[in-house]
């Protein structure tokens, strides 16, 4: 695995060195321009900048399959947009829903990968978790998205996809996503700038107009994107994969650990925190008789002291082709009160989804099982 970082005009990008992109004689996507990017199209071939808050209504607001639909715009423009342009389409492989109300969807891309979206429900609203590339290379050992590397990243337009395929299905019953969190199958980070995008098409009030805030992001720690992510000064909920209360541990549960040492990943979070006055979630996956000591607890603890933080503690989901067991339910809540006890602001993910394939990768591990050889 290597990442090499470089600055060009203020904007750091990660050189990706073996993701494939998708095929070139593909017409790009349509969801993956942003409004801005958008309007200039339209006044280089001739058209009126405001066109584009119309098309971003009939994708976004009305969320037609076809660019003939949109009626307000004249045959040239439509005919020229399909010229250019595709509406992606995901083609749904399999569809779970547990017994909670959580669904997990399989969806297929044009060239044949599959990727995986989580839908959940809670009192507040529905929560939707997105896929940011097709398979994964930072390697954590206890997670299932990493078996057989990445195949390739994802376009922002099909990242945004997932959201409006799913928003289709909940238009049946007259429910809306309220909130977004890129935690699926992928490293966000490693695919920074359809990220970026992605978040700019549906946090805008012409696009899905999810609000920041109720946008979250998790990385599992490539310490130059935290600068830049804290530089982009937006309002998006940022979460860290910890899970590790020192950076021995850390390195053998995530090799991403020996790229970017613990020390690194902290400062970099505090400069995170000094740059945007937001809190940041630590999420920290408890694994039996690995990681969820007591002294554990202790350790972690003194590591995030003094830091404007939460740590969500997480059981984990058994996954068969990783070889680690959940802590007793007991154990958890000890380790919780051990946080509480030296000032940390900590909460028990609620387990959704048991019943079904719902941790990461698992649909995928076991429905496409020559994408994760």
């Amino acid at each position: 695995m290597v990442f090499i970082l470089h600055v060009s005009e203020g904007r750091c990008d990660i050189l990706q060195n073996h993701a494939q992109k998708g095929s070139s004689d593909v017409k790009p996507s349509i969801y993956s321009m942003e409004i801005n990017a958008l309007k200039e199209w339209l006044e280089e071939n001739g058209e009126k900048p405001f066109r584009a808050g119309q098309i971003f209504d009939w994708l976004y607001q009305k969320r037609v399959s076809s660019f003939e639909e949109m009626t307000n715009l004249s045959k040239s423009l439509r005919k020229m947009l399909e010229e250019h342009f595709t509406i992606t389409t995901l083609k749904t492989l399999v569809q779970q829903t547990s017994s909670d109300g959580t669904s997990k969807f399989l969806f297929e891309l044009h060239d044949g990968f599959s990727i995986e979206t989580v839908l959940m429900r809670h009192d507040y609203g529905n929560s939707l978790c997105v896929t940011t590339q097709v398979g994964c290379r930072i390697g954590c050992t206890f997670c299932a998205s990493t078996l057989g590397g990445l195949k390739r990243h994802l376009t922002a337009g099909e990242i945004v996809s997932q959201v409006v395929k799913v928003q289709r299905v909940l238009d049946e019953t007259n429910e809306r996503i309220s909130s977004i969190v890129v935690m699926g199958i992928g490293e966000p980070f490693d695919n920074y700038d359809a990220l970026m995008s992605f978040i700019r098409i549906v946090n805008h009030e012409k696009g899905l107009n999810i609000g920041a805030r109720h946008i979250t992001v998790s990385t599992s720690g490539i310490v130059p994107k935290i600068y830049c992510f804290a530089d982009e000064n937006l309002q998006i909920n940022f979460a860290v994969s910890l899970h590790a209360p020192n950076s021995e541990l850390r390195s053998r549960l995530m090799p991403i650990n020996r790229a970017y040492p613990l020390d690194e990943l902290m400062k970099a979070v505090v400069y995170y925190i000094n740059k945007t006055g937001r809190r940041v979630t630590f999420e920290y996956g408890l694994f039996g008789g690995v990681n969820d000591q007591k002294e554990h607890a202790v350790e972690l603890a003194n590591l995030i002291k003094g830091l404007k933080c939460h740590v969500n503690l997480i059981p984990v989901n058994y996954v068969p082709e990783r070889n680690y067991v959940r802590t007793p339910r007991k154990q958890i809540y000890e380790f919780k009160r051990i946080l509480e006890k030296h000032g940390v602001n900590v909460t028990i993910r609620r387990e959704q989804g048991h019943d079904i394939d719902a941790a990461c990768g698992q649909l995928r591990a076991k429905e496409r099982k020559e994408e994760t050889r």
